[in-house]
């Protein structure tokens, strides 16, 4: 290591500090004493507002500013550490003469880092900050054009440039609680309050920079570690979601849509500056508590069986039965013929001497017939009637042999199915579906979601509730229903009701899907004034560019 680094690193000694003040008068002491006292003071009030601030960006724009107004210097630079330790980057750069502001709340940096490594694979001790990286060394320069051992060419450069001199240089690195260096804080061009001239940073002004270095690393350190934490949670959420539409290939998408959806009404509303919501704010935290609502709402169907969220027919459970339905059918046509045939031979008449053998035509084209028409109710989309119902149970009440047992050719089972009079769920079957939010507020209410998430819960579990109070599972209404489960609701049965994934049903055009939703908050199944916003925002019309097929963007035939 060169001596001239060894010498400019060194902020100054303790004991020549005290040997100097012992030179001086009482009343010297006694302003000095003061002064470091309100050093001392104001090095606290900016510790305590470094630990408050919870945005990074701002953050490191206070490290600093304040490191800058603590030294009377005119500008600096602050380096953040890469995360394999090779490379510091820019994160702030700040000049008062030249009215730079770079980085930090102003927007990222795209000056190349510093590197620590040269091309060999030595370590970079000519660049000041690397060197300050490597070394874990303070470095303080009275003038950088006089500098010995470092390369200050890129200074100069910028000096010519911008018509400025860098001059006085004070290079802190900043250590984490495991001693590690996170950062480097590099200080330019300190100056004498009483003459306003460039001086070097004086002995306290070294110290003291040391001392707000460590705070703000610690403050840095902290707010890095409460970021990655809350974009693992985030993260980790988004798996589940993302597992839970995995789990039905006919529903995979469904929650990122429904929290896509949710946020962007929930903008929309922030921007109001009319109507309902024009006194309407969420804030940063509660947009986040929202968003993680909207994306975990459906985690309690990693509880639904499969065979019932992808339900595509009535008969539909492992398989679809429909398949069993017609092997049956086949069989007992099959029989029909060789019934025929045994009784024909027994009456001495063979095959090629009388075709009425094979002409049963009435029974066999009714079970044809039959077969045609429980394929047809099978799908779920037609209204059972009663004369339906009714055909399905005497179908059901014909024998085929299985084995040499007659059975009905329909289980009780499947009757019970097929005779479903919308849809493809029975009522039990329902159920256990609407039973996903009782059990999304079951999971959710036993996470320790911190003070600022806490409505999580609630909000995701509410997203099938009514302002009637017909809703589940709770059958909350009214003023029960707070806006955030509101808006949920609106975006998860909009979703519904354009999907063109389902394969039970075809998604609804724009123009149907908000004549339903329209129903829907006129008998208070949906917040009428949250439809009113959505409808004249065009929140639907963002949404359906994005979502939906182009057969359903009838933009002509909706009424408005």
């Amino acid at each position: 290591m060169d001596t001239e680094k060894t010498d400019q690193k060194k902020c100054s000694p303790e004991k020549d500090l005290i040997t100097e003040l012992l030179t001086k008068p009482a009343s010297f002491i006694r302003e000095f004493i003061e002064d470091q006292l309100e050093k001392t003071r104001k090095l606290t009030m900016i510790g305590v507002a470094l630990s408050a601030e919870k945005n990074i960006d701002r953050l490191l724009d206070m490290i600093i500013e304040e490191a800058k107004n603590f030294t009377n210097a005119e500008g600096g630079t602050l380096y953040t550490m890469s995360d394999d330790g090779k490379e510091l980057r820019f994160a702030v750069v700040l000049s008062s003469p030249l009215n730079i502001h770079m980085g930090g709340t102003s927007g990222e940096i795209t000056w190349k880092p510093v590197l620590l490594t040269n091309t060999d694979g030595s370590p970079n001790y000519s660049n000041v900050s690397a060197y300050a990286a490597l070394s874990g060394e303070i470095v303080n320069i009275p003038d950088v054009y006089d500098a010995e051992g470092f390369n200050f060419e890129g200074t100069r450069k910028f000096d010519k440039k911008n018509g400025y001199r860098s001059k006085s240089m004070l290079v802190v690195p900043m250590r984490n609680h495991e001693n590690d260096i996170i950062a480097v804080l590099q200080l330019l061009n300190a100056h004498d309050i009483s003459t306003g001239e460039v001086v070097p940073f004086s002995i306290k002004s070294c110290q003291m920079t040391e001392s707000l270095a460590s705070q703000a690393a610690i403050a840095l350190t902290n707010n890095r570690l409460i970021h990655g934490l809350e974009n693992l949670l985030e993260s980790f959420i988004k798996s589940i979601a993302a597992a839970i539409d995995e789990k039905s290939p006919y529903t995979g998408g469904h929650v990122k849509r429904v929290a896509g959806l949710t946020m962007n009404i929930a903008k929309k509303i922030n921007a109001s500056t009319e109507g309902a919501y024009a006194n309407t704010r969420f804030n940063e935290d509660e947009m986040k508590e929202l968003r993680l609502a909207a994306w975990l709402h459906d985690v309690g169907k990693i509880t639904t069986p499969e065979y019932i969220v992808d339900k595509a027919t009535k008969l539909e459970t492992i398989c679809d039965r429909i398949d069993l339905l017609k092997t049956r059918f086949e069989v007992l046509k099959r029989d029909r013929i060789i019934e025929l045939l045994r009784k024909r031979i027994e009456q001495g008449i063979l095959p090629g001497e009388d075709k009425a053998v094979f002409e049963d035509r009435n029974f066999i084209e009714k079970i044809g017939e039959d077969l045609t028409f429980l394929t047809g109710v099978n799908d779920g989309s037609k209204f059972m009637t009663d004369e339906m119902v009714n055909r399905v149970k005497e179908i059901g009440g014909r024998q085929w042999n299985e084995g040499g047992e007659l059975k009905p050719v329909l289980t009780h089972d499947e009757i019970r199915n097929l005779n479903i009079n919308s849809g493809t769920l029975l009522e039990d079957e329902r159920n256990i579906i609407n039973n996903h939010a009782r059990v999304t507020h079951k999971m959710l209410s036993q996470l320790p979601f911190p003070k600022k998430l806490g409505h999580v819960p609630y909000y995701a579990a509410a997203h099938h509730e009514k302002l009637d109070g017909s809703g589940y599972p709770l059958g909350l209404k009214g003023d029960q229903l707070p806006l955030q489960s509101r808006i949920l609701a609106l975006a998860d049965v909009f979703e519904a009701l354009t999907a063109k994934d389902r394969p039970y049903k075809k998604g609804k055009t724009l123009s149907e899907a908000i004549k339903i939703l329209k129903f829907m908050a006129k008998n208070k199944h949906i917040d009428p004034e949250l439809l009113d916003l959505f409808i004249k925002e065009q929140i639907y019309l963002d949404y359906a560019r994005e979502e939906l097929a182009l057969q359903q963007i009838d933009l002509d035939k909706i009424e408005l």
